[in-house]
């Protein structure tokens, strides 16, 4: 007799023993499946599930192991058809029913899948996968496996109904390794790092932190950051006090996935709701649209995008136009918690009033940036809370105050206000000591260590990458060597003279929907002569968003998006192109800007630190791996003379990168 099937797991909709599957009734599985909806079923989900429980009971006799139908894949905010696990491998199965033809977009949703598990899905970072796109109507089916890729996972494999059950077979055939227990590995932990677009997909669409994260260390950290905050908040409107909250993090850990996390679970607490705000004017863009065009593609009724972006709106703003509501209304704002991501950034005293009186009319505005919002907040009569999300080594632009601002804010005009600050706020690449120790000497500051995220998270191949650039942007060579040796296992990193090859590196690197792109410092002005011109103003919402047939989408590698378009984002390939805005020399590094025929040496401080961070934050985007293209240069243009070139092509590879 033939045991019960066992309780779902939450992971999907119905699991159970192939064998408990083909023994049950069909009706009584599409019963199982439909109270497994959350939504209101619509009849193209019923025939389709009734058509994907007829072929699988038709082409799994013979097959042991195990099987799950509508396996939820929260980062990427859907659902595998059906996965079956059978000794050693996985087989997810994404159905396409009707349909005659094998469509790209389906293969690469196929594609996706399978990496998703592969990359996050503890119980299958080991086991061969082997994805299977199958199209109800087609006429034939491909007619082998491909080779795997060496992180064991097979390109998809096209296959109408009847072929299923041989192609499964033929898989495991090829597959190696120690059998899965196919009950356990649908109870084991998902550790998704999403990209920020992903995240705010998920976080919009109700889902939790815990559910598009990892569970590992650094992701418990995430979890635990956003608990300080929150826990933070609650205590200042308990108290009805007001207090001013420091967040500090290395490149891609997570800092704006905080802001994002309280911003979405505040929404809807009336005035104990929270903004999320950028000065990040990409970013914010790129999100909004993402956002607004999620809800579209989820919504069943007809609805249109103008009143999808009038809700989306509200929740992402640009700092400056809030600033501005601040400016225009005397009342306070209707948010009491406001978020501020990349606080770093916000402008200098002399920044805004410049901005004030050319635009505004303002002719006599007083206030740096960072003040005026304090201020601006500090007109609640009972409480309210600033969240600053920090990143050390970030500003790349003139007149970004940097933290010091907002600390000189509150010090000088806001006695009244709580301060909690991440320890690692002390750290030189926030350049905010002096500062501190200012505030310090006249006020209480309660320093939490929970408000640091110390692991990136960005480049889920490898933690180690922020490290990796630092070293090489500090010319420590030894420590640099070191870390590529670590990186480098998960992580490739290329270099070539050669930008065809530095194309083809990314194209072959990527498979599925994986994105990859093409950027290169707002300073790079002689790299024109390799059609990447700095000067094309990229739109970063086609660039990001578009697919491959777009060519304004990153995916075409031909518009180059420079720091000021990327930062805050990223992708999974990326190809960074490296001019003689920043030459390695002995000496160090050589900062020059072009201007009008020839390079010019940079002499301030402060942009020569723009510069830097500007390729800190080009060189940080990749969450799989990059490839640096440094040109060879051409004897006969002296503004692109290959010494500009050489010396840093050398460094680099001197490190122990390797040729593309």
């Amino acid at each position: 007799m033939t045991s019960p099937a066992p309780e779902r797991p939450a992971s999907a909709y119905y699991s159970a023993s192939v064998q408990t599957f083909l023994l049950e009734n069909p009706d009584q599985l599409l019963g199982k499946l439909t109270r497994a909806h959350a939504h209101d079923l619509e009849e193209t989900q019923r025939r389709a599930w009734e058509q994907e429980i007829e072929i699988l009971k038709g082409t799994l006799r013979g097959i042991a192991g195990w099987i799950y139908l509508e396996f939820d894949v929260p980062r990427l905010g859907s659902r595998i058809d059906g996965v079956v696990i059978s000794g050693p491998a996985i087989f997810p199965i994404e159905f396409k029913c009707g349909e005659q033809s094998y469509h790209t977009n389906d293969y690469n949703q196929a594609w996706d899948y399978a990496l998703d598990l592969k990359n996050f899905h503890l119980a299958s970072h080991d086991a061969p996968i082997l994805p299977i796109l199958l199209a109800t109507e087609a006429t034939h089916s491909d007619t082998a496996w491909q080779p795997p890729y060496p992180d064991g996972v097979r390109p998809p494999r096209r296959c109408r109904p009847d072929d299923l059950n041989r192609i499964l077979d033929e898989g495991l055939a090829f597959a190696d390794g120690p059998p899965l227990d196919g009950e356990k590995w649908g109870k084991a932990p998902y550790q998704p790092t999403p990209t920020i677009i992903e995240a705010a997909r998920a976080l919009y669409a109700n889902h939790t932190v815990e559910a598009i994260s990892r569970n590992d260390a650094g992701a418990r950290n995430l979890r635990v950051t956003s608990g300080a905050v929150e826990d933070i908040i609650e205590r200042t409107r308990t108290n009805r006090e007001k207090a001013i909250v420091f967040v500090t993090g290395v490149p891609g850990a997570g800092k704006t996935l905080v802001g994002l996390n309280v911003a979405t679970k505040r929404r809807d607490l009336g005035d104990a709701r929270a903004v999320f705000l950028s000065g990040n004017g990409p970013l914010v863009a790129v999100l909004r649209e993402a956002l607004v065009r999620d809800e579209l593609a989820r919504s069943r009724a007809h609805i249109r995008k103008g009143t999808v972006q009038q809700r989306v709106k509200p929740f992402i703003q640009n700092v400056h136009n809030f600033r501005d509501e601040g400016i225009r209304n005397p009342d306070a704002p209707y948010d009491h918690v406001v978020i501020f991501d990349e606080a770093q950034r916000a402008w200098n005293l002399q920044k805004t009033a410049t901005f004030m009186k050319q635009r505004k009319g303002v002719a006599d505005f007083s206030q740096s940036e960072p003040e005026f919002l304090i201020s601006y907040l500090d007109r609640h009569r009972d409480w309210a809370v600033v969240i600053c999300l920090v990143g050390g080594g970030q500003e790349i632009n003139t007149g970004e105050a940097g933290i010091s601002a907002w600390l000189d804010a509150v010090g000088e005009k806001f006695s009244s206000w709580r301060v909690y600050i991440s320890p690692d706020l002390t750290d030189s690449e926030y350049a905010a000591a002096t500062a501190l120790q200012a505030l310090a000497q006249n006020r209480a500051i309660a320093e939490d260590s929970r408000l640091h995220l110390a692991t990136s998270m960005r480049s889920f191949r490898s933690e180690k990458v922020s490290a990796f650039v630092k070293a090489v942007l500090d010319c420590d060579s030894d420590s640099a060597r070191q870390l590529l040796r670590d990186v480098s296992v998960q992580y490739p990193i290329a270099i070539t003279r050669d930008l065809t090859r530095a194309k083809s590196w990314v194209r072959e690197r990527a498979r599925g929907s994986e994105r990859y792109g093409l950027v290169a410092s707002s300073q790079a002005q002689r790299l024109k002569p390799h059609a990447i011109d700095v000067r094309v103003n990229v739109d970063p919402i086609q660039w990001f968003l578009n697919d491959r047939n777009d060519t304004r989408s990153s995916y075409y590698l031909e518009d180059a998006a420079t720091e000021f378009q990327i930062q805050g984002l990223e992708l999974d390939w990326i190809c960074v192109s490296w001019d003689a805005d920043l030459r390695r020399t002995r000496a160090g590094w050589h900062y020059r800007s072009f201007r009008g025929d020839s390079w010019i040496q940079v002499h301030k401080e402060d942009r020569r630190r723009y510069l830097l961070n500007a390729y800190r934050v080009l060189l940080t985007r990749a969450r799989q791996g990059m490839v640096i293209f440094v040109p060879p240069g051409d004897k006969a243009d002296r503004t692109r003379s290959p010494e500009y070139y050489d010396e840093t092509y050398a460094y680099l590879s001197g490190l122990g990168i390797t040729e593309a």
